[in-house]
């Protein structure tokens, strides 16, 4: 193994060269009509900046036994089967890894150690060696060994979305390209298809468009929706916003009276009064990681997207909770099914059963007022108006 005998100045140098070729990269990129996700590396905490030593994990000792581990920091939930030492795999997520160790996946910021190589959980890339070392006798974990072995540093050239993410991707890229919430003036206010040119009934690609209220200087390309449900608070029933489901993409052609324009591609029949929103950009930062929020949370899910009755893992459902209450993304949370009300047989009386522990969820995005989840385990069957709260491990939910 070679060993890593870098100097401060050598991390500077690479870590600019990562940079520089990241910018080129992104900047050479051709457009594409696929999502791009994205990782974004915070800045490196003050003391691992002004750090001049080598090896500023220094303190760090392989762990060499799961259940002394275990013993050591009972609270956190390593699991009995936890690899010492586990490589990733291209398709990895960090909920996987994250399951590989802990019992409860939420309380990776306890587990993960990050030293002066690694700023950001999320700049873990497949091959990336994670191994199981005590920090002042508490378990932790770290990438590259535990200060005993090190590789020669290299300036490392992959595309930003090679990160391992926080979820599976696939699960939800239908979903950022579907419906988008938006409030009833903004739908109002914004430009219509008035007519199809040539007679059409009903758009379709290619076919051009007349425009109404369209403003000066507004974007040359457009999301076309239809204004679908209000997303209504169940308990305080304030509607949150409205559901713009997509129908298709246009372009402007000739400004005016009405404009003109034309259908670029569409995903579902195009019809008059369609609205037109300025397109949405399509990045997904995948920048978070699994963790729970220092809150009571008390929300209700009020929505699914494609509209299943019944809610089972990597579905996506939709909260009455958002950033003004706090929620960001990576906010794991748990799903509790609805107090329902069953018929004494005896007695004949009402009796409201207590809630039950169904699965949990990872916020993925967040708007003021409503956020966005992906169950990522499903125990019982889930269903609209279901609770979601802040994980609670000695209620065992």
């Amino acid at each position: 193994m070679t060993q890593y005998k870098a100097i401060p100045a050598l991390f500077r140098v690479a870590a600019s060269a990562v940079a520089v070729s990241a910018l080129v990269a992104c900047a050479a990129a051709p457009k594409s009509s696929q999502p791009v996700y994205t990782v974004q590396a915070p800045a490196q905490p003050a003391a691992a900046q002004a750090s001049d030593e080598p090896f500023p994990d220094q303190g760090l000792e392989p762990v060499d036994n799961v259940f002394a581990a275990r013993e050591a920091a009972p609270e956190l939930g390593l699991r009995e089967d936890a690899p010492l030492r586990y490589v990733v795999k291209k398709g990895d997520t960090l909920w996987d890894i994250s399951n590989k160790f802990l019992a409860d996946a939420w309380q990776w910021p306890e587990l993960w150690y990050v030293n002066g190589k690694i700023a950001n959980p999320h700049k873990i890339y497949p091959g990336d060696v994670l191994e199981l070392a005590y920090l002042k006798g508490r378990p932790v974990l770290t990438r590259g060994g535990s200060g005993l072995e090190r590789v020669s540093p290299q300036v490392r050239e992959v595309p930003l979305d090679a990160a391992v993410s926080a979820i599976p991707i696939d699960a939800i890229r239908n979903f950022l390209r579907g419906p988008r919430v938006v409030d009833a003036d903004t739908l109002n206010r914004a430009p219509y298809i008035l007519e199809f040119t040539d007679s059409h009934v009903i758009g379709a690609e290619g076919v051009g468009i007349f425009i109404q209220q369209l403003p000066a200087g507004t974007p040359t390309d457009f999301a076309v929706v239809r204004k679908g449900d209000a997303y209504r608070d169940p308990e305080t029933k304030e509607i949150l916003g409205y559901e713009a489901i997509p129908t298709a993409e246009a372009e402007l052609r000739v400004p005016g009276t009405p404009a003109e324009g034309m259908l670029s591609q569409a995903f579902r029949e195009v019809l008059r009064g369609d609205r037109l929103l300025p397109l949405e950009q399509d990045n997904f930062e995948a920048n978070f990681y699994p963790h729970a929020p220092a809150f009571p949370v008390g929300g209700r899910i009020i929505s699914v997207f494609d509209g299943v009755s019944q809610i089972s893992q990597y579905q996506i459902v939709t909260l009455n909770r958002g950033s003004s209450q706090g929620i960001e993304p990576g906010h794991v949370l748990s799903i509790l099914q609805a107090r329902r009300s069953v018929l004494d047989p005896y007695t004949k009386k009402p009796v409201v059963l207590p809630e039950q522990y169904a699965g949990r969820l990872m916020v993925f995005k967040v708007s003021p007022k409503l956020s966005y989840g992906l169950v990522m385990t499903a125990l019982r069957p889930i269903h609209l108006l279901d609770k979601v709260e802040k994980p609670d491990p000695t209620a065992g939910r």
